[in-house]
């Protein structure tokens, strides 16, 4: 089995952002989406408008300055290696924490598995699948798609 890392979040997010798990890299570096060839932070970045720190700590305190809470989906799973088909015996994290604590203005999922898991736990919320930012989605990519997050940043 493996774990995903605790959510990045307080009572200002207003945009929440949902991964599946974390990589084996990730994994092994302790911070959500740390694969060298991963655009998330990239793109995330070029959403907020504002260049994202290397490091974990600062990481997570520009998170919160841009109002981005971050999790993922599954709270533990068992999978070989990084690929989301991969994933077995998923158990849903508990987004409502989130929910309750924050100014959420829009749920986003990063990838197609996030959003199969997020609408199958929690059927009666809205949540906009974005294309994955995995280096394994090098086909499905389009930067463009993320800018909906902006919308919630920007209220």
């Amino acid at each position: 089995m493996i774990y995903s890392f605790e959510p990045i979040f307080d009572e200002n997010s207003k945009a929440l952002i949902l991964g599946s798990m974390a990589s084996v890299k990730s994994l092994e570096e302790g911070f959500y989406y740390m694969h060298p060839r991963n655009r998330f932070w990239k793109t995330i970045g070029e959403v907020a408008g504002s260049e994202v720190p290397g490091s974990i700590e600062g990481k997570k305190a520009w998170l919160k300055a841009n109002n981005i809470a971050l999790m993922d989906i599954i709270y533990s799973c068992e999978r070989n290696g990084s690929l989301d088909s991969d994933i077995k015996k998923v158990v849903p994290n508990d987004i409502t924490k989130v929910l309750k604590t924050a100014n959420i203005k829009g749920i986003f999922c990063n990838g197609k598995k996030s959003f199969e898991i997020a609408k199958k736990t929690y059927p009666d919320l809205q949540f906009i699948c974005l294309p994955s930012t995995s280096p394994a989605n090098a086909g499905g990519w389009n930067k463009d798609e993320w800018m909906k997050v902006r919308e919630c940043l920007t209220d």
